[in-house]
């Protein structure tokens, strides 16, 4: 076991016991390549009902599919549980000793269900007028690389505003990038699942990867 995954054991056991049973801390270790398998240590994990060797979240595949040089620590951002718990989360980047590869993520979820629950309350108190705020929402919290495809299709179509079976080539393109951009096909098999999904072969799939490459390469120069 490396230095670096020992220190970050002792950081996590110690913010555990600092916040308390609402605070989860998790470690994924992405220096063995094992992606169904990311979750090295995890305190407190029945905030989201995981355990050490469960997969990664959406931000593991984002991780391995950018370059390094542009992540930066993601901090109080809001995720959602499968049974509805709101959680405010933040991720840091654990990069090599010559920086050019994240070796871990250490991520913290604070269940904020019942702090919502009272603010909430007090705001319906201390309100004088009808406000609207639209947030942004939380990412669902997954516990195999399976529910992660599920849950980027999901979104995909959802950002289209249509089903795949009504969408269009250059609709089909955009959520093929999307999912794309997501780090998606770092997934085993997940060029069949979909290829399948979208009603499109793995030919013209591949060829709508590719087209979204051009494009980007086009933007670069």
């Amino acid at each position: 076991m490396s230095y670096t995954l020992d220190l970050l054991k002792q950081m996590a056991d110690g913010l555990a016991r600092q916040f308390g049973p609402d605070c989860e801390i998790v470690i994924h270790d992405l220096e063995k390549h094992d992606l169904e398998h990311s979750i090295v240590h995890i305190n407190n994990g029945h905030v989201t009902n995981r355990q050490e060797g469960d997969g990664p979240s959406k931000v593991v595949l984002e991780t391995l599919h950018r370059d390094p040089s542009s992540l930066k620590d993601h901090l109080g951002y809001l995720t959602k549980t499968a049974n509805g718990k709101i959680l405010k989360s933040s991720t840091m980047y654990i990069r090599s000793e010559d920086g050019n590869s994240i070796d871990y993520l250490l991520s913290i979820n604070y269940d904020i269900t019942g702090l919502m629950t009272i603010d909430r309350s007090i705001k319906a108190l201390i309100d004088t007028e009808t406000q609207t705020d639209i947030k942004q929402q939380p990412e669902p919290i997954v516990h195999n690389v399976n529910d992660l495809l599920d849950t980027l299709i999901e979104q995909s179509v959802a950002m289209i505003g249509k089903p795949a079976a009504l969408m269009n080539k250059e609709e089909k393109v955009a959520a093929i990038q999307f999912l794309n951009d997501a780090g998606a096909f770092l997934i085993t098999k997940s060029g069949d699942k979909v290829s399948k999904y979208f009603g499109i072969s793995k030919f013209t799939l591949y060829s709508y990867i590719d087209v979204n490459s051009r494009k980007a390469d086009d933007k670069k120069a």
